[in-house]
């Protein structure tokens, strides 16, 4: 499971009940957006959002060119589509820079939503777009929260600057005038949060930012929280005038609802997404590309931008001649395993494609690809002969025992790889025969 697999299958389900019926009536087009109501209500999004998002669609679908086109499924979808994309931000809102460096960007948000570790994640997306972060600790009340800013920063290369528990507000100041002193071309800074709001809280973030004048406020709201997040974010906005959202914990197993209401709430945008533990696992938030992920039409903009980071061109080549000439082995794909997990690991390279997600047209189970398998897997390849892993059609039932004794496993785990395989050999010729992914 994961961020909106829920809402996803439904939406699939009710449009798959409208295509097969061809021609549409207003009641179908009025019952189907019924149950999208119930679906947006079940993945907790915002009872206001969602009445005013389907109403938005249905005044739109219910239109006699809609009604008498001959695909009138496929022209609901995309007016969901359209309306999905506009009410997360239509455009991917991207970070102010200051004309005179440093850029100051301060993080605020409650304590536990990840705000720490998103400053992490930041400075190294930063640090790979050539910047020169600065950490800020100004979270003084915390007796972990320097400590673990400290770790956070060596792991993404960044220098912390702090004073102990001091003046927030003056660590603050002071950090900014170092930055211009010793040449870092952004200040990252980490307030202190609480486990719910209060005035204390606020009014030392107002005196923070009346002090340092930031480029940008970002809040981190934890997905998880759903409904509990938009109330969070719309306070703070209130209160400080946020330029933009950060959404943590968007690889957990959420209903979806904060992603989905708090663009509409606030009115501010979602700027990043943190998709993972990782420090490497935050994306820019890009609204059109999530909506195609909740419709399943997967996301190949992002995955080409991973796979480019993932694999060098010459390495692309190599990979592409192999799957032209049809000589994809089982070494190779040892490889190329090793390469999706750079890449966030098989499952999230899957939803990304078009119809290669959980329920999608290949049928993919989630045992199926199991990450945890991993050692497992490379025993059962490795207990293969030469001719075995560059020809795996030759592997029958008594080479399957044999494999299974010399790799400690079962016929039933080399069965599972064999079938791996062969699923992984699919996307990456699905992968090649798109255009977007020429190198």
């Amino acid at each position: 499971m994961g961020l909106f697999s829920g809402l996803s299958e439904k939406l699939n389900h009710i449009f798959s009940k409208l295509t097969k019926k061809g021609r549409l009536t207003e009641l179908e087009i009025k019952t189907a957006m019924r149950e999208v109501r119930v679906a947006l209500l079940e993945a907790d999004v915002n009872i206001g959002v969602v009445k005013d998002f389907v109403n938005k669609v249905s005044e739109r679908a219910v239109g006699q060119e809609i009604l008498k086109s001959l695909s009138p499924t496929e022209q609901v979808i995309k007016i969901v589509n359209e309306e999905l994309i506009a009410l997360m931000g239509s455009t991917n809102a991207k970070l102010a820079a200051s004309p005179n460096p440093p850029t100051v960007i301060m993080m605020a948000g409650l304590q536990g939503a990840g705000k720490t570790t998103l400053v992490g994640k930041l400075g190294l997306y930063l640090k790979k777009q050539g910047k020169k972060p600065l950490f800020v600790a100004c979270d003084v009340y915390r007796p972990a929260a320097i400590n673990q800013l400290k770790i956070v920063g060596e792991k993404a290369g960044c220098t912390v600057f702090e004073k102990g528990q001091g003046n927030p507000v003056k660590i603050a100041k002071d950090g900014v005038a170092y930055a211009k002193s010793y040449g870092f071309d952004t200040v990252i800074i980490d307030t202190a949060g609480r486990l719910q709001i209060d005035e204390t809280l606020m009014r030392e973030l107002e005196d923070i930012k009346r002090e340092v004048n930031p480029d940008e406020i970002l809040l981190v709201i934890d997905a998880m929280t759903g409904q509990v997040a938009v109330e969070v974010a719309d306070t703070f906005n209130k209160r400080l005038e946020v330029t933009g959202l950060v959404l943590s914990k968007l690889d957990g197993d959420t209903r979806g609802g904060a992603t989905l209401s708090v663009k509409a709430v606030t009115g501010k945008p979602i700027k990043f997404c943190s998709v993972g533990e990782k420090l490497g696992d935050l994306e820019p938030f890009y609204p059109d590309r999530m909506a195609n992920r909740i419709l399943g039409m997967g996301d190949v903009l992002t995955l080409i931008e991973k796979a480019q980071e993932a694999i060098t061109e010459e390495d692309a080549k190599k990979m592409e001649k192999k799957l032209k000439e049809n000589s994809f082995t089982l070494d190779d794909y040892l490889t190329q395993f090793e390469t999706m997990k750079k890449m966030g690991g098989i499952k999230d390279v899957l939803s990304m494609m078009p119809n290669m997600g959980m329920g999608g047209k290949f049928k993919v189970r989630e045992e199926d690809i199991d990450e945890k398998k991993m050692a497992s897997m490379k025993a059962v390849i490795q207990s293969m002969t030469l001719k075995e892993r560059q020809n795996p059609n030759i592997i029958n039932s008594s080479r399957k025992q044999r494999i299974a004794k010399g790799s400690g496993t079962s016929v039933q785990e080399v069965n599972r790889v064999l079938k791996q395989f062969e699923q992984t050999k699919q996307l990456m010729k699905q992968m090649r025969n798109n255009k977007a992914f020429k190198f």
